[in-house]
């Protein structure tokens, strides 16, 4: 007696295929060749003809008429129609997965891989559709078999998108509409969940992979998938609009600096240097907004430390994608029911100091763990780095200030800024601009304290020139051609003379 049927020897016999998942019925067309560049979704190079100010430039308007335009639009909801195929292979669906549950043993289908428990399935598939009188052809088949396995071990009709490795972030806004970016324009993607209730258990099996809970009593939760990518999850009555899931998807492929300078998103200069800032054990602050690049970043700076170094990431849902052999990665955890046994960033980071690391790398600072981090990079671990919000080099040493006050420690502000003076050695700028583009557009040093004021230089700027026909952004990385104050640091390791001639 099979486990996934009613009588035996279901899985016995038959040709044997390709593994599930060659065929791909779902999506129109081959994917294309990688280039040498391609490193992913976080600095993609910039495609004029996907850039926002694209159709517009099709019909030479100045910028008064295009607010126009914008104004006499009816602004109403998107909301994503399936049809054609897709759309009968999903009617068929909703026929036979009622049945197919029936003769399916749940716990035994848990124990099974998607390709295994494809094989299992076809048989019970044809009962099924021979029950129903509905005749499929071969595409037809296969293309039913991955939407049944993705609705009962994966994630439904995200499987389709997140297998995309052109998509850089996936937005659900409820049930009925989803919005994707592909090289920094957002889509309405042509799926739909089948209602509120679907989309919510989907929500479910993201947070419950990774130990975390979603419900009405606790409505926020933030999770990661099996390939890192960062997942955020909001639930009614918080979202009105139904069930709303928010995943920025990383790169398979980890970025390189030089992948960076080779697509734009900086000059090989700037590449040169923050090369040498990495692996002489700068300090540094990773600044930026939301999906500017920032984790992105983190990652390729990490590619410049020491094999033989010991390092520890904490962060609140691991992300951080670390190409050292001696790495371990920290995680938070929230409170359970009781509202007790929660971990935050900041017992993380105290924990971490007992642990003889050489490095210590906060996915991100929000509150009083900046204290805790200043204290480390001040105190024998040189070369940590961190994340945090911030639209300017200034703006970040202020936010750091604010965040040291904000917390239960009872500082001056002036023995706070300079705790951030001595600590901090170089900050590095990202943003999204609005052609969807990435960019580094500040390297800025902390030099020290001139009365109660934080001292700083430039060192590499990103200056605005124009824009482009086609709305893309142009303009110049400049070095400021200032000496370095870090200079002396680099030189300890050894690249003093590189890094003076990658700044001048």
């Amino acid at each position: 007696m099979s486990a996934f049927g009613r009588r035996g020897g279901l899985t016995g016999g038959g040709a044997q295929r390709p593994s599930f998942g060659v065929a791909r019925p779902m999506q129109g067309g081959g994917a294309a060749p990688a280039s040498p560049l391609d490193g992913g979704n976080q600095f993609p190079p910039v495609d004029a003809e996907t850039l926002p100010g694209a159709v517009e430039a099709a019909a030479p308007l100045d910028a008064m008429a295009r607010l126009a335009h914008r104004q006499d639009s009816p602004g109403e909801a998107g909301t994503a129609k399936v049809e054609g195929f897709e759309a009968s292979v999903h009617k068929i669906k909703e026929q036979v997965l009622p049945r197919l549950l029936e003769r399916v043993d749940p716990e035994a289908a848990a124990t099974l891989s998607k390709d295994e428990l494809a094989e299992e399935f076809r048989p019970i598939i044809g009962e099924v559709l021979a029950e129903l009188k509905i005749n499929l052809n071969r595409r037809e088949q296969f293309a039913l078999e991955k939407v049944l396995v993705d609705e009962l071990l994966g994630l439904g009709p995200l499987e389709e998108l997140l297998a995309d490795s052109d998509i850089s972030d996936i937005m659900v806004n409820g049930p009925e509409q989803t919005y994707i970016e592909k090289k920094g324009k957002l889509t309405l993607a042509q799926i739909q969940f089948r209602d509120e209730e679907h989309l919510f258990q989907i929500a479910q099996r993201i947070v419950n992979k990774v130990g975390r809970r979603v419900d009405q009593t606790t409505p926020l939760a933030d999770a990661r998938l099996p390939d890192g990518s960062r997942v955020n999850v909001i639930v009614p009555p918080l979202s009105l609009r139904g069930t709303a899931i928010s995943i920025r998807k990383f790169s398979a492929k980890p970025i390189t600096l030089d992948m960076m300078a080779g697509f734009g998103s900086m000059s090989p200069k700037m590449a040169t240097a923050l090369k040498i800032a990495g692996a002489s054990r700068f300090n540094i602050v990773i600044s930026g907004g939301t999906g500017s690049g920032k984790t992105t970043m983190l990652n390729a700076l990490s590619k410049m430390i020491d094999p033989g170094e010991r390092v520890i990431t904490i962060e609140d849902a691991a992300e951080l994608r670390l190409q050292q052999p001696h790495w371990l990665p920290l995680e938070t955890r929230p409170a359970n029911l009781e509202g007790n046994g929660a971990i935050t960033i900041r017992d993380l980071v105290v924990n971490a100091l007992r642990m003889r690391p050489d490095r210590i790398i906060l996915g991100e600072i929000r509150g009083s763990e900046c204290f805790d981090m200043l204290a480390a990079m001040n105190t024998g671990h040189d070369g940590s780095m961190c994340t945090l919000h911030s639209n300017s080099p200034r703006e970040a040493l202020a936010r750091m200030e604010n965040m040291v006050m904000m917390s239960d420690i009872k500082v001056p502000k002036e023995a706070i800024s300079r705790q951030i003076a001595d600590s901090v050695d170089l900050i590095v700028q990202v943003k999204r601009l609005r052609d969807g583009s990435r960019r580094v557009t500040n390297i800025t040093e902390v030099i020290g304290m001139e009365g109660p004021v934080i001292v700083t230089q430039e060192l590499f700027k990103f200056e605005y020139l124009d824009e482009s026909a086609d709305g893309k952004i142009m303009g110049e990385y400049r070095s400021m051609g200032l000496r370095p104050y870090t200079l002396d640091k680099a030189k300890q390791f050894g690249f003093d003379q590189p890094f003076l001639e990658s700044c001048l």
